[in-house]
Parts: structure tokens; C-alpha cells; sequence
């Protein structure tokens, strides 16, 4: 049997205690936003079902829909090959971006030349 600490310790965390975390709607596979998260917001998120995370700009733990309503429900996380990277496939509830957009990527396209 797993235990918390040791699905925790897989992770391969910066410099800074923190690791970034994709986050995938779980049935369409759209990638919604990227986060960062340090141990206590993954031992949260694995604890409570809803998505937890480091704010590095207020420097404080946010769990996503508190203040919003848009709360992203965990359907399941995994790391990488390397561990240094999360991917949390959610059921987001309404937008995911901050700026009222479904995803963070919406609208923000680049242009890429054409291949050969």
C-alpha cells in the first residue's frame, strides 16, 4: 500500500521546493492552465480532491475555486519520466484562466512558420 509521503517524495522539486503542474480537463484532454505546486499543495490536493497550489506571487496556498467558484475537482496526478513535472487531469467547473477564459492558452496563439 502507498502511503502519502512516499507518492510526494517522487517528485523531483526545484531549487525553490516547487515543481510546475499541467492541468488537463480529464474527458477532452485540453490543457486548462499551468501551476506550480511544493509538497504541502500536492499532500492538499491528494488529501481534500481539489486541486491546491503555491501562488509564487502572493506567496501563499490557493485552492482553486475558493474565491472565484471555479473549482477543479482531481480526477487523478502523475509525474513525468524525470519527476520534475506534475499532470493533474481535473473536472473544471467554469473557467479555468483568471482572466474569465476556459483555458489559460485560449485566444494566445502563435504564429509558426510552415515546415518543408
Amino acid at each position: 500500500m502507498r502511503t502519502l509521503d512516499a507518492d510526494v517524495s517522487k517528485v523531483a522539486w526545484n531549487a525553490d521546493g516547487l515543481a510546475p503542474v499541467v492541468v488537463q480537463q480529464f474527458d477532452t484532454l485540453e490543457v486548462l492552465m499551468l501551476a506550480w505546486m511544493d509538497a504541502e499543495a500536492l499532500r492538499r490536493t491528494l488529501t481534500g480532491g481539489r486541486a491546491v497550489y503555491w501562488s509564487r506571487s502572493r506567496r501563499e496556498y490557493w485552492r482553486k475555486g475558493d474565491t472565484s467558484g471555479n473549482t477543479q475537482k482531481v480526477h487523478a496526478v502523475a509525474v513525468d519520466c524525470d519527476g520534475d513535472t506534475i499532470l493533474l487531469t481535473v473536472d473544471q467547473h467554469g473557467p479555468a484562466c483568471h482572466t474569465g477564459t476556459r483555458t489559460c492558452f485560449d485566444g494566445r496563439g502563435l504564429t509558426v512558420a510552415e515546415s518543408e
